[in-house]
């Protein structure tokens, strides 16, 4: 078995690539090897800044030999179609052909095509240079006088099968076993004979090539630091990663700033910091304020121990703090109400008017929600009002990112209630599956409702003008939006009608367009005339989308996707928190004995119901006539459907959805009574249709709770 190394070797490729082209290349590569016979054991892709690595283990030093088989005419076929033939399959005559005999068809050409095996360096010498003509890269870019593209101009390639050069060129480059090692401690060409030797030296010659070293190391480093100066790293990942894909040879370093920067919000200084010069910021353990200290890393074992890279960093980190200081300053001279007015002058959507207008049907929204989350309506709509006035301020404009937590600052200054300023800031959460959702319990009930209006809104704006998610794409995040009132409803228990709320938004956007405040389109044919007569239709369109999502929060949850359809399927269905604890008791109680069989009984019945109507060509339903109930066991089946009717709905009515499941639970014995004592295709026709109406009050009795017939058996 073989071991074939492949390393692209070329200027700095930008960090938020490297992992993607990695694993591309990897993928790339081994399906062209996998598609040419060429099966392997293990590949393994690497990256850093300037290059890009891969390893596949457990070649075959051969393909194997191929027998392919082509089908071919018909014997005593025309001329034109025998010579289509023997051009397809490359024979050279008829002759080379084998007739085979088929009893229904008849005798017919058969062409048996030999392919044998085909060494492993010529299949890597095809396929590597047609992966690299064809890379996925986001942006390419052409140098010279050649057509080839690659992210940054490529200096060398080494392909290596078994420590042997495979040949080949692309883009002048012919491929060999030499590359060279780090920009500044060791830029000087060396041969490699394997992956161990290639790894090994180029960790002589300061490149660490594994993306994970490098981020282990300067994780390690950047703790060790923090730790020495007694104060706490802040921890960031995803910086960690790209400080790991800007350098070959991570060397961390520690600077300093000016004290006066720590009035303007730690959050600030940690997203210029970041943003601008790739730097972690620093606090204190104990009072958990930012420090006058960054981590910073660089890329090179500087001779005077990076003193001048610091210095070069601290000039470049002062300058933009000063400039956020200035925006924070700027910024505290305009009260937000100014800067809500402001919003008059922003477009939301061309459709949907702008964010002055948002702003006004979120907080009429929100003021009408207050109550199912216990919060005070005035503050629900005071907080509303003020949500989105941070997005003209000047720090929001340099720091996007920075939305609702500036206003959240700006508001405390301003001696706004606490409520309604946490509310201002967590109002945009949550943003996504494992962002985090203001709690009830923590006292953010106005940012609850605040949230909610603000992605309702969101929803039944988009839903009107038929801006929906599709297959291929989401660009107004609708799927985030549904997914977040999901989250803020279930993760607080908050009981309120989605139908319901949903009407009220499309009666706020209604309003304003009633006072000329903005104007969905009205031309004919245009959706502003569908609209005004389909407002139910998109309601209903809007839920079922809500369907869709909570289905597939619940399945990653765990929860049976039939079980969701059979509580959907049901009239009504627009309360989430109730959705789902009646979802939970129906798996708790079809995991019995007597759920498992009462559903096996209910289909059973629905299954008669189903032939025998279908065959008499009506419905049977409506109560049963108690006179023609002949048997014992159709009596009794009579009676439990009675009480379990009453019982179920007694259940649902105070939300005991275990007690629902209770009440059901007494049907099993009498449904499986009566399959065993009560035949119900009868000659009687009267008592036959009796009995079906029984099937179908046993159907009838079980929808109090959902339908059994969504359900997997």
């Amino acid at each position: 078995m073989s071991e074939l190394l492949i390393e692209l070797f070329s200027e700095e490729i930008p960090a938020r690539m490297q992992v993607r082209a990695s694993e591309d290349l990897k993928r790339l590569v081994g399906d062209g090897l996998t598609a040419a016979g060429l099966t392997f054991s293990s590949a393994r892709a690497y990256s850093t800044p300037r290059r890009l690595a891969l390893v596949v283990e457990g070649l075959p030093h051969i393909s194997p030999a191929i027998c392919d088989e082509r089908k071919g005419p018909r014997v005593g076929a025309p001329e034109q179609a025998l010579a289509g033939f023997l051009k397809a399959a490359g024979l050279a005559s008829i002759d080379e052909a084998e007739i085979v005999h088929d009893e229904k068809k008849g005798d017919y050409y058969l062409a048996r095509i030999e392919k044998p095996g085909r060494k492993a360096a010529d299949i890597v010498a095809e396929v590597v240079p047609n992966v690299l003509a064809k890379f996925p890269w986001p942006k390419s870019m052409r140098w010279g006088s050649g057509t080839f593209q690659w992210i940054r101009p490529l200096h060398s390639i080494i392909c290596l099968l078994d420590g042997k050069v495979v040949p080949f060129s692309i883009a002048g480059i012919t491929a060999g076993q030499s590359t060279r090692g780090h920009r500044f401690h060791g830029n000087t060409a060396f041969k490699v004979k394997s992956f161990a030797d290639y790894e090994a030296q180029l960790l002589a010659h300061k490149v660490m090539l594994d993306p994970a070293v490098r981020m282990a190391t300067i994780s390690e480093a950047a703790h060790a630091a923090a730790k020495a100066a007694k104060l706490q790293l802040v921890e960031d990942d995803a910086l960690v990663a790209e400080n790991a894909g800007l350098t070959e040879w991570p060397v961390v370093l520690m600077g300093e700033f000016d004290r006066d920067f720590l009035d303007v919000p730690g959050e600030v200084l940690t997203t210029s910091m970041k943003q601008h010069q790739k730097c972690f910021s620093l606090r204190d353990p104990k009072s958990k304020k930012l420090a006058n200290k960054f981590i910073l890393v660089s890329n090179l074992t500087a001779t005077d121990g990076g003193a001048q890279i610091i210095s070069g960093n601290e000039k470049v980190i002062r300058a933009r703090l000063s400039d956020a200081k200035f925006f924070w300053d700027q910024d505290l001279k305009k009260p937000l109400d100014e800067m809500a007015n402001d919003l008059a002058g922003i477009t939301f959507h061309e459709k949907l008017g702008t964010q002055k207008d948002r702003v006004e049907r979120i907080a009429e929204l929100a003021a009408q929600i207050a109550g199912a989350v216990d919060a005070d309506p005035q503050d629900a709509r005071r907080a509303a009002q003020l949500a989105k006035a941070d997005l003209v301020s000047g720090m929001v404009g340099e720091f996007p990112e920075l939305q609702g937590l500036m206003g959240r600052y700006y508001a405390e200054k301003a001696g706004t209630k606490p409520e309604i300023a946490r509310a201002i800031e967590l109002h945009y959460k949550p943003k996504g599956p494992t962002d985090v959702v203001p709690k009830e319990e923590d006292g953010d009930s106005v940012a609850i409702a605040v949230a909610l209006a603000d992605k309702l809104d969101t929803l039944v704006g988009f839903w009107r003008i038929q801006e929906k998610p599709t297959g291929s794409g989401d660009p107004y995040q609708l799927r985030r939006a549904a997914l977040g009132v999901i989250r803020l409803i279930l993760e607080n228990d908050v009981r309120i009608s989605l139908h319901t709320k949903c009407a009220l938004s499309h009666g706020l956007f209604e309003s304003q367009a009633k006072q000329d405040t903005w104007e969905l389109p009205r031309k004919p044919g245009e959706l502003g005339s569908m609209v005004e007569h389909n407002k139910s239709h998109i309601t209903s369109d809007l839920l079922a989308f809500f369907a869709d999502r909570l289905k597939v929060h619940l399945k990653e949850k765990g929860a049976r996707h039939d079980l969701i359809d059979a509580v959907f399927a049901l009239p009504g269905q627009d309360d989430l928190a109730l959705i789902v604890k009646r979802v939970e008791a129906l798996g708790a109680f079809l995991a019995t004995d007597d759920g498992a069989n009462l559903l096996a009984g209910v289909k059973r019945a629905s299954n008669i119901l189903a032939i025998e109507e279908k065959k008499d060509k009506t419905t049977y339903s409506g109560d049963p006539d108690g006179d023609l109930l002949a048997e014992p066991a159709e009596r009794a089946l009579a009676a439990s459907i009675a009480k379990a009717k009453f019982d179920t709905a007694a259940a649902i009515n105070v939300e005991s959805f275990t007690g629902a499941m209770n009440a059901l639970a007494e049907l099993r014995a009498p449904v499986d009574a009566f399959f065993e004592k009560v035949t119900v295709n009868v000659a009687d026709q009267d008592l036959r249709a009796n009995r079906l109406k029984l099937l179908s009050e046993i159907r009838a009795a079980t929808l109090n709770v959902a339908d059994f017939s969504r359900i997997s058996s």
